[in-house]
């Protein structure tokens, strides 16, 4: 008897074991790149949109104009112009999806009881932290992929990119080095993942933990592990939804962050040194529509994104052994 219990102990590693922590890393890693190949051509379009590109700027504002803007990509520079910049994109995605992921399950350990998941408001608290977590060790590549997908008309490799970023004025006053060239408009991002990874997670646990709770033809009992887990269709949604109403709480700081780090490209670039120029500036010259610029092609991008990548998490744990 007492082997069988210590067989089932080690069969599942507890939250705070190494063998959890890489598990779980892996299986963010994994889920994050997943999705984010998925739809890496919305991804690209939405980034030009907020940026107001002159190529495909004409297209902004209606969910027509998405594919209209996705034709002119292809026709300039075929499939590999609607994938420009992935490869920065794979680079940072893997280490950011892993870390908050595995972040996420470590805050939600320290600050959510077991018997609360699903139910307690810390989720948000936990969600938020984990986000800005992986931003801070993520940060400058997600700055490189943003510039690799800006450029329409001269498409630069990933070495070029980042030549060309370091060469440019110095961004920061504060912090004089070229360095800070890669980190522009990171205190918008800082800023907005607080209610974008935190409402991301908080929302998923509320819609997960109500589908199992009241909803038996969303859920199906496993004998295996005695855990309710969710069907394939009530897990993609959860997830997107979870990953549209973050969207939608969070997008006016994205809009701020993708103008700060393509400024560098503009003739006009002293205009986007701060979050509060930069919210000038876009209230002046496009109103408040100014701040949701994209949001459509963004529901269309963010919601299968979150769909694909909360169910690839946990499918992928369960494979590991760690649901």
């Amino acid at each position: 008897m007492m082997k069988e219990i210590q067989q089932t102990t080690r069969a599942e590693p507890i939250p705070k074991s190494a063998d959890y922590k890489l598990k779980t890393f892996i299986a963010g890693g994994i889920a994050g790149c997943a999705a984010k190949t998925a739809i890496a051509p919305l991804d690209r379009v939405k980034i030009l949109f907020q940026a107001s590109n002159p190529a495909v700027a004409k297209y902004a504002g209606s969910a027509s104009g998405v594919f209209y803007a996705m034709g002119e990509i292809y026709s300039k520079n075929g499939i590999i112009g609607l994938f420009q910049g992935n490869t920065a994109t794979l680079a940072r995605i893997f280490p950011y999806a892993a870390i908050k992921f595995m972040a996420y399950e470590q805050f939600k350990m320290l600050l959510v009881p077991k018997h609360q998941e699903g139910k307690s408001n810390m989720q948000f608290v936990a969600g938020s932290l984990s986000g800005m977590t992986s931003v801070i060790f993520t940060y400058p590549m997600d700055m490189v992929r943003a510039r690799m997908a800006y450029e329409t008309e001269n498409p630069q490799g990933l070495i070029k990119t980042v030549k060309n970023i370091y060469q440019e004025p110095t961004a920061s006053k504060i912090i004089p080095l070229k360095v800070s060239n890669f980190y522009r408009g990171f205190v918008p991002t800082m800023l907005g993942m607080v209610p974008y990874a935190g409402m991301s997670f908080w929302t998923q646990s509320k819609i997960k933990y109500y589908l199992q709770s009241y909803h038996a033809e969303a859920s199906t009992y496993r004998s295996s592990d005695n855990k309710i887990k969710l069907k394939t269709w009530a897990e993609l949604v959860s997830g997107g939804l979870a990953g549209a109403i973050a969207q939608t709480v969070s997008y006016p700081l994205e809009v701020i962050r993708r103008k700060m780090q393509v400024s560098g490209r503009m003739t006009n670039q002293h205009t986007f040194e701060s979050i509060r120029s930069t919210a000038l500036h876009i209230a002046r010259t496009k109103g408040i529509k100014g701040f949701y610029i994209g949001l459509t092609i963004g529901y269309i991008k963010v919601t299968p994104m979150a769909a694909i990548a909360f169910y690839t998490y946990e499918k992928t744990k369960q494979l590991f052994g760690v649901d």
